[in-house]
C-alpha cells in the first residue's frame, strides 16, 4: 500500500514536471533566443545556417542601445507613465475593492471585470479625439491617464479577491470599540492586505510598462516609451537583429528585476488568496 502512494505520487510529481515543461519551454526558447542574438555579433546573426551559441561574447549592441541619446530620456518616459499610473491605481483601486468586497456589490464587480477584459482598442479612437481635441497628443498626460484606465481594474480586482479572504470579526470589532469604517480599513484591513497590495502592484506596473499600442499612437518624438523605441529601432531597409534583443532585454530589465526582489511578497499574496476569483 505505502509502495503503490509512493509511486502513485511520485507519477504525479512527472506529470508535473512534464506539464511545467510543455507550458514555460516556448518562453524559455525564445528567450533564450533573444539572449543569443543580444550577445551575438551583426555577422553571427546574419550567418546561415543560424549559429546559437556567440563565439565571443560581444556587448557591443548593448553599447549601441544605451549610447542613444534618446534611450535614457524613453527610458524616463516609461518609468514615469508606469510608475504615475500604478501609484493612481493603487491609491483609488485598493479602497474600491474594499469597498465592494465589503459591500459585496456583485453587479459593480462584473462591470470592473468587463472593464478589465476589454480590449484597449476599442476605446483608443475615441480617447484620441478626445486628446487631440484638447492637444494633449505628444505630452505624457494622455499616457498616465489611459494606463490609469489599465491598471485601476487590475488592482480593483485583485484586491476584491483578496479582501473577500480577510475575516471582518477584526473590523467589526473596532466598529464595535468607536471606530469608522475608514478607520478599520486603514489600520486593521489594509496592513493585513500588504500581501494582495504587492501582487496588484507587480501586476499593474508590468501591464504599463509593456503596454505599446497607446505608446506608439499618443506619443510624439520626445514622450515615446521604451516599448514604442524598441518598435523604432527597425526599419524598412533591414532589421538589426543585435540591437533589436538588446533593447528589448534591456526594456524587460526593470520588471524582471523588481519581480526578483519581490518574489516572496508575490508568492505570498499569490498563496494567501490575491488573486481569488481572478
Amino acid at each position: 500500500m505505502k509502495r503503490a502512494f509512493a509511486w502513485r505520487k511520485f507519477a504525479d510529481r512527472v506529470e508535473l514536471a512534464v506539464a511545467v515543461v510543455f507550458v514555460v519551454a516556448p518562453a524559455i526558447v525564445v528567450f533564450a533566443w533573444m539572449l543569443s542574438l543580444a550577445f551575438k555579433s551583426d555577422l553571427e546573426n546574419a550567418a546561415y545556417p543560424p549559429v546559437f551559441f556567440p563565439s565571443r561574447l560581444s556587448f557591443d549592441n548593448f553599447t549601441a542601445t544605451i549610447q542613444r541619446g534618446t534611450f535614457f530620456r524613453y527610458l524616463t518616459n516609461s518609468l514615469i507613465v508606469s510608475g504615475l499610473s500604478t501609484l493612481i491605481g493603487l491609491l483609488l483601486g485598493v479602497p474600491a475593492g474594499y469597498g465592494i468586497a465589503r459591500a459585496r456589490a456583485n453587479r459593480l464587480a462584473a462591470f470592473v471585470l468587463i472593464s478589465r477584459i476589454t480590449p484597449g482598442l476599442s476605446y483608443l479612437i475615441p480617447l484620441f479625439i478626445l486628446f487631440r481635441y484638447l492637444d494633449l497628443i505628444g505630452t505624457l498626460v494622455p499616457m498616465v491617464l489611459i494606463h490609469i484606465v489599465i491598471t485601476l481594474p487590475i488592482v480593483i480586482w485583485v484586491m476584491m479577491g483578496f479582501f473577500e479572504t480577510l475575516p471582518r470579526d477584526l473590523e467589526e470589532a473596532a466598529t464595535i470599540d468607536g471606530a469608522s469604517w475608514w478607520q478599520a480599513f486603514r489600520y486593521i484591513a489594509l496592513p493585513l492586505a500588504r500581501p494582495g497590495i504587492m501582487v496588484a502592484t507587480i501586476l499593474s506596473f508590468i501591464f504599463s510598462w509593456n503596454n505599446f499600442v497607446f505608446g506608439i499612437v499618443l506619443t510624439g518624438r520626445e514622450t515615446r516609451t521604451l516599448p514604442v523605441a524598441v518598435y523604432n529601432s527597425m526599419s524598412f531597409e533591414q532589421i538589426a537583429w543585435g540591437p533589436l534583443a538588446a533593447s528589448a532585454l534591456l526594456v524587460t530589465l526593470p520588471v524582471l528585476i523588481l519581480t526578483i526582489v519581490l518574489q516572496k511578497e508575490i508568492v505570498h499574496g499569490l498563496t494567501t488568496g490575491g488573486l481569488k476569483g481572478g
